[in-house]
């Protein structure tokens, strides 16, 4: 077993700490007594006994029912199962009866147990560093990486693990979710996630973080303490169908949190009320889910109170009621009833029935005066609490359900005179039940933060100057329309629409987007004043964007054509477009209202396309509409030409939080009208508190790129810079090298260097950034060769950058022939082997040559035993071997450097090891698959119509590999083949075939 720095840190600690929890630990010697083979992973004795204690069922059926659990493939049916939704036939009984495999009410009755070095036997064997069973039945599995590896959501721990998601697939067919921790930090999430989907429990309610010793402890605990694994298990996994297929979801700790307080206060029956603000983009309509699916089901809890509850979701919106209506269907809750009419909703509330799901608008209370006969036992959840008490919508509904529970959910917090949302959904002295705020949010990497910028600020609309503003702008105009504005008094949309203000902005965005949002694939939404301005910023950004093109060569027409597909308008038609007008302006406006208007479909069809990386449009503009509860991860940044405040404020500039890929680091709003300059009084009427970083100013982005500059500096002063050719610049490199010296200050060098470019990222094309360019260009392309020299691996860095910082580096790299150094080669290419050559090299040259060609054969080294892991796996020790040697100080780097030559030319002969035996490649490949079968003096022959077999298109037709009933085939036909020459392990061998076949002969 190993004992580096993982197990001393991470994995030693992480089983102390389970075994504190009451865990029982299984020693890996114990393995091959629990499984029926190394390539099965249920622990047989644990899971039949279990099904023995929980359900009273005599030994037979229990082994029975372990066969059928056993052939389980699917995350999803295993979840039903865990829940309880499982039923066979038993010894003694008529009928099926339902089995459970976990004992939710009594945690005691459950086996709980951890072990480590679980060995799954696949092509790819795999060996997790702990499994968490209950019942024999593996729940979690958790990769432990030394702390100098886990720095951030790239790193090798979430590689590892989906690794193994993908080499051992059987170990997560029960999987509830996985978690990978360093000793410290312990960061979860569900079964098949992206790295960036795992997340830290950070609040350990209802306990306090001093209850704990560690920070291992108390993120161990958070997720795995029996009672909080099984309440996880049991309502916060959802499954959630979405039109590019299924995606799983975990509840974050805020949801966790309270979702059970919410069933707290129900269970307790003192208040029967409580408000919850979840900021917008933290997951506020799964939280809702997830509080419905434990006051359902509650399988953890025993309580009158949840007998058959009623449950009423409410939302003040059509497009809300749609999107929380889709999100409760597509979790699979059972039986949601979406409510389309007030006759539809009194049927049901009326039909003195228990047990329902609902989901409907409060406007349907509309004029309900009557109480109903069981309100005590109906559950409302009413969303966007705050607006819900507006006019007598609140009257109606409470006089409707006088006794009914209220739970208020909010993602703007609640105004600080707003006495009626306290008063109907709070409890005396209490606020909210539940807070999540906007910094916790950001904090979590829930949401990212929201920059804003004021841009042409001449052109921002200060009210309490108005009417100076109107005279300055609009001296041009002839008297007669003058006076007839000002007869009617100047109002802000006169300035707003001005057509040089619009063309001059229309612009501005142009410009902006085309260097900030677009090079990575981002979009934005246009914000204008009222439905006039839409059309106004629709004919002038089309314009811009035209000439734009046809200025880089693209014909007129299509020119025109293309820029006009960029943008879409959002708005809602009125009974006043269709009239004809005498202005002509007026008339000119309405027709475009009609000629930009989207319906329904189309409407539906624009934000779709919108959501698409790549696909126009590129803008959505906007006056009213999708400025709440549209949800666009792609979206990074609005252009703000509405003076919003308040609610409205906090809603739309929600719109650009929503966390997307690694360069999405922030929202931005770039502000036309002057509301950035007075947020204060824009959100004045919230706590200051709740609201302090709705928006952050970008000159707190600038002060952190500063400071982030700073301690890269730091780290290089005693450096001497000043190269600009490729060997001064290598120079340059390998005495940085040196001065860092250690992994350590290599790691704490590249976190350093990592935040720096980060923060120059998210500001470029900001004119802060200017000043640093030199230095990003020589840090982030050290990068590259500081993880050869200290890794020995190939830095992955720059894939992650953003293509505007991507091209920059690259182009440095080839200006300054610095490519060569850092530019890893493949054994194929003739230029490989140039390193070897030891003439005319320093002793510098020789350890970059040694180190580099090391990195190379890690990485040709792993392909080679992916592609064929029975001809190459010899190879994997050869280069751990190399490794070492390249740490140790008794050899010289020319020695070290001959090493890597001589394992080079092993890997090439047995690349050419086919000819010699007189095979194709394929046939070699396979041959060396039967040989690890002992498959005798046969072996040549069987592995040529192997290779046939798989090669022939009358046997293996173009597309075989995508057809399950075709692959059943071929493999059966190994099968055949196999037996008849002599061979015996007749399972393993067609698998292992057709696993090969698959990789070298699909696609031919």
């Amino acid at each position: 077993m190993s004992q580096g720095p993982e197990w001393h840190f991470a994995e030693r600690p992480t089983i102390e700490h389970f075994k504190a929890m009451g865990y029982g630990f299984v020693a890996p010697a114990a393995h091959a007594s629990l499984r029926e083979g190394e390539n099965q992973v249920l622990f047989r004795p644990h899971l039949v006994e279990a099904l023995m204690r929980i359900n009273g069922i005599d030994r037979a059926s229990a082994e029975a029912a372990y066969g059928e659990l056993a052939a389980i493939s699917d995350n999803e049916a295993w979840l039903k199962v865990l829940r309880g939704d499982y039923a066979r036939k038993v010894t003694g009984q008529e009928t099926r009866q339902t089995l459970r495999v976990i004992d939710f009410l009594d945690p005691s009755i459950n086996q709980f147990s951890v072990t480590h070095q679980l060995r799954v036997k696949a092509e790819h064997t795999r060996k997790p560093d702990v499994v968490v069973y209950v019942n024999g039945i593996p729940l979690v599995v958790i990769e432990a990486k030394s702390p100098l590896n886990v720095k951030d959501k790239t790193g090798e721990a979430f590689e590892q693990i989906r690794q193994y998601e993908q080499d051992i697939p059987r170990l997560f067919f029960s999987n509830v979710f996985n978690i990978v921790t360093d000793g410290a930090l312990v960061l979860y999430g569900a079964t098949g996630s992206g790295s960036k989907y795992y997340a830290e429990w950070r609040d350990p309610w209802p306990k306090l973080e001093s209850d704990f010793p560690d920070p291992l402890a108390k993120g161990l605990w958070c997720l795995l303490e029996p009672s909080r694994l099984l309440d996880l298990i049991a309502h916060y996994v959802v499954f959630e169908k979405t039109e590019t297929g299924t995606i799983k979801k975990i509840c974050r700790y805020q949801q966790f949190r309270a979702v059970n307080r919410i069933v707290e206060r129900v269970i307790e029956g003192k208040h029967r009320q409580g408000l919850i603000w979840h900021t917008q983009g933290s997951g506020k309509s799964l939280t809702m889910v997830f509080a419905a699916l434990k006051l359902k089901t509650h399988r953890t809890i025993r309580s009158e109170a949840l007998t058959n509850p009623n449950i009423l979701v409410l939302t003040d919106r059509v497009d809300l009621h749609s999107q929380i209506s889709g999100t409760f269907v597509a979790c699979g809750l059972p039986n949601p009833t979406a409510i389309e009419s007030i006759r539809d909703l009194h049927a049901l509330i009326r039909s003195g029935k228990d047990g329902h799901t609902a989901l409907s608008t409060i406007f349907k209370f509309q004029g309900s005066k009557e109480a109903i006969a069981n309100s005590e036992n109906w559950i409302v959840m009413v969303d966007e609490a705050h607006r819900t008490q507006e006019k007598d919508l609140g009257a109606y509904l409470r006089a409707t359900l006088p006794n009914a529970r209220f739970f208020g959910f909010t993602g703007t917090p609640v105004k600080k005179d707003d006495k009626n949302t306290y008063e109907n959904f709070g409890v005396p002295g209490e606020g909210y039940l539940d807070k999540y705020g906007i910094d916790d949010a950001v904090a979590d990497g829930a949401t990212v933060p929201i920059y804003y910028t004021g841009r042409k600020t001449d052109w921002h609309i200060d009210e309490a100057k108005i009417d100076i503003l109107f005279d300055t702008w609009f001296a041009e105009l002839d008297d007669d329309k003058l006076n007839e504005i000002k007869k009617r008094g100047v109002q802000i949309e006169d300035l707003v629409k001005h057509p040089r203000r619009i063309d001059l902005i229309a612009y501005d965005i142009w410009t902006h987007f085309k260097q900030y949002a677009r090079p990575d694939g981002f979009k934005a939404q246009i914000v204008a004043i009222d439905r006039e301005a839409v059309i106004l910023y629709k004919q002038a950004l089309t314009k811009v964007i035209a000439e734009d093109l046809k200025a880089k060569g693209m014909e007129p027409a299509l020119a025109l054509a293309s820029a006009d597909a960029m943008s879409a308008c959002v708005y809602s038609i009125n009974q006043e477009d269709s009239k004809p007008s005498e202005d002509a302006h007026k008339q000119a406006i309405r027709t475009e209202l009609k000629a930009h208007y989207l319906d329904a479909e189309a409407e539906k069809l624009a934000k779709k396309a919108f959501g698409r990386k790549g696909d126009d449009p590129q803008f959505l503009i906007v006056c009213d509409k999708l400025l709440t509860g549209f949800d666009c991860p792609i979206e990074s940044v609005m252009y703000l030409d509405k003076p919003l405040k308040e609610h409205g404020l906090l809603q739309a500039i929600a719109r650009t939080n929503r966390v997307s890929d690694a360069r999405k680091r922030n929202g931005l709003i770039v502000d036309y009208i002057g509301v950035s300059g007075h947020l204060e009084e824009a959100l004045s009427s919230y706590r200051a508190d709740d609201v302090k970083n709705a928006m952050r100013d970008l000159d707190d982005l600038r002060n952190q790129l500063r400071a982030a500059h700073s301690a890269v500096a730091v780290s290089m002063k005693p450096l001497k810079r000043k190269a600009n050719d490729r060997d001064a610049l290598k120079a340059e490199y390998d005495a940085f090298v040196k001065l860092l010296s250690t992994e350590d200050k290599w790691f704490e060098f590249k976190a350093k260097a990592r935040s720096f470019i980060a923060l120059y990222e998210t500001l470029s094309p900001d004119p802060s950034v200017l000043e640093f360019t030199a230095d990003l260009k020589w840090v982030a392309n050290f990068l590259l060769y500081g993880t050869q020299h200290f890794e020995k691996r190939q830095a992955f860095d720059q894939m992650n950058y953003s293509e505007k910082i991507r091209e920059m580096l690259e182009k440095h790299l080839e200006a300054t022939g610095l490519s060569v150094t850092v530019k890893l080669r493949h054994i194929t290419d003739p230029e490989f082997w140039e390193d070897f050559d030891p003439e005319g090299k320093t002793e510098e040259d020789l350890m970059t040559a040694a180190i580099r060609k090391t990195t190379e054969l890690r990485k040709t080294v792993t392909e080679r035993i992916d592609d064929s892991p029975h001809q190459y796996g010899k190879f994997s020790e050869r280069l751990r071997q190399l490794l070492e040697k390249l740490e140790s100080a008794q050899l010289s780097w020319s020695e070290k450097l001959k090493a890597a030559e001589q394992l080079a030319k092993d890997i090439t002969a047995e690349d050419a090891a086919h000819v010699e035996a007189g095979l194709s490649p394929g046939a070699y490949g396979i041959l060396q698959i039967l040989n690890g079968f002992t498959s005798g003096p046969e072996g040549e022959a069987l592995a040529i119509r192997l290779e046939g077999l798989y090669t022939d298109p009358v046997s293996a037709p173009s597309g075989w590999w995508a057809k399950d009933g075709l692959r059943k085939s071929l493999r059966q036909q190994v099968r055949s083949m196999a037996h008849v020459a002599g061979l015996t392990q007749l399972r393993e061998i067609p698998e292992e075939v057709e696993t090969y076949a698959l990789k070298q002969f699909a696609g031919q």
